[in-house]
């Protein structure tokens, strides 16, 4: 399943911080908005490995405007494996 992070102030964006392939927490900071000579950290409101970037510097956002897309269902799958994989090992 696919969410979308999306900007929560207009602004510039200043950077984008994340890489397709990473793996992202809830909280951390994916990209970075200039709104008015200030700063705006961008976070992530969901666990997941990031898809698709759909912004690059200097593109200009509104407020809901899509920024990164994660698959979080990609990431539920690994930690899946990596659960029944330690629960199928013998004491």
């Amino acid at each position: 399943m696919e969410q979308i992070v999306r900007a929560h102030m207009p602004g510039l964006v200043a950077r984008v911080v994340v890489n397709v392939g990473d793996r992202v927490q809830k909280g951390q900071e994916v990209a970075v908005i200039n709104c008015m000579k200030t700063e705006l950290s961008v976070q992530s409101e969901y666990d997941g490995v990031v898809k698709e970037i759909l912004v690059k510097e200097w593109d200009e956002m509104e407020v809901g405007s899509p920024m990164v897309v994660l698959d979080v269902e990609k990431l539920c799958k690994f930690s899946n494996c990596i659960i029944n994989y330690s629960n199928s090992m013998g004491p």
